[in-house]
């Protein structure tokens, strides 16, 4: 099927990228305000231009927890449709370790507290979870899912160096 010359016709889905970062049973969790409601996620948020996936996922883990982590695997594309806004999302989820911790750095806009927690208390949080993909990424970690990270491939430009 041909596609429309309007803009507003032609789909593009949110690409998204989060981190499941594990210290032992317990996972890093994000709990937010969103839409006047609070709710629960891993530390995610959307790929900027002329970032890779894996740097995507580094910059906002560090924005919205105050960790800064290594990726050390590629744990899957999740795709959903979100109720928030209707639209597609396309996520792509890593695996990665804390490195280190900074408890003063101020966190993104609308971002409450870092917190961790084990799987059955993020279960339980239900309706709360900001997607079905934050279980989801967090079940992949617990099955064994891991395809390295250069399963993803960036094709950018190097920046220019003055």
């Amino acid at each position: 099927m041909p596609l429309s010359s309007s803009a507003s016709s032609v789909w593009r889905p949110h690409v998204t990228v989060a981190c499941v970062v594990a210290q032992g049973e317990r996972y890093l969790m994000v709990e937010e305000e969103v839409d006047g409601r609070l709710v629960y996620n891993q530390p995610a948020g959307h790929l900027d231009d002329g970032e890779s996936l894996v740097q995507a996922a580094v910059r906002e883990t560090l924005e919205e927890t105050g960790w800064a982590v290594q990726p050390e695997c590629f744990l899957g594309v999740h795709q959903w449709r979100s109720t928030e806004h209707g639209e597609g999302v396309v996520r792509f989820s890593f695996a990665a370790r804390p490195l280190a911790h900074d408890p003063t750095r101020r966190l993104d806009l609308g971002i409450r507290r870092a917190l961790w927690l084990g799987r059955a208390e993020i279960a339980g949080l239900g309706p709360r979870l900001r997607s079905p993909m934050v279980l989801q990424s967090i079940d992949a970690w617990l099955a064994g899912r891991r395809y390295p990270l250069e399963a993803l491939s960036s094709l950018l430009a190097e920046p220019a160096r003055p």
